[in-house]
């Protein structure tokens, strides 16, 4: 893809992200904290996805935390950025399936198991990477 094509698609996967946050919030408001969970880790995937065109790379997958890693062979400066984010990709990566199935954990549904706190982390985690996101992608904001 061109430089221009590539910020092109960084931008659709970056307002995207922001949608689901956007998203997120609405359903920890109104108590659907499963929903919550499992839409900041698709806002925190979709934001890693935007720096990975933004770099000129090519994002595959759903891992946050394997999206994060492979910065590495993107661009290690922005690596370096988003390395203190592991430990929140690993919790993010963790609400990609139980927070969607009924078998994802043993005799709940994602209503029973996920709870308000669980979505406001989630909300914290996935704002602070989408934040860093903004400000390598568009510094001027």
């Amino acid at each position: 893809m061109s430089i221009e094509k590539n910020k092109k698609e960084a931008t659709r996967w970056y307002v995207t992200a922001l949608e689901d946050l956007a998203a997120a919030e609405i359903l920890l408001k109104n108590g659907k904290y499963s929903h919550a969970c499992f839409l900041c880790q698709q806002a925190a995937e979709k934001s890693m996805k935007a720096i990975h065109y933004f770099r000129d790379g090519d994002p595959w997958g759903h891992s946050v935390y394997k999206l994060t890693i492979e910065l590495k062979n993107v661009d290690s400066d922005i690596y370096d950025v988003f390395a203190k984010f592991i430990d929140y990709a690993k919790s993010l990566d963790r609400l990609y399936i139980p927070t969607r199935y009924p078998n994802g954990l043993p005799d709940i549904t994602p209503n029973e198991a996920f709870l308000e706190k669980d979505a406001d982390e989630a909300l914290k985690m996935a704002g602070e990477i989408i934040e860093a996101v903004r400000r390598i992608t568009n510094p001027d904001d």
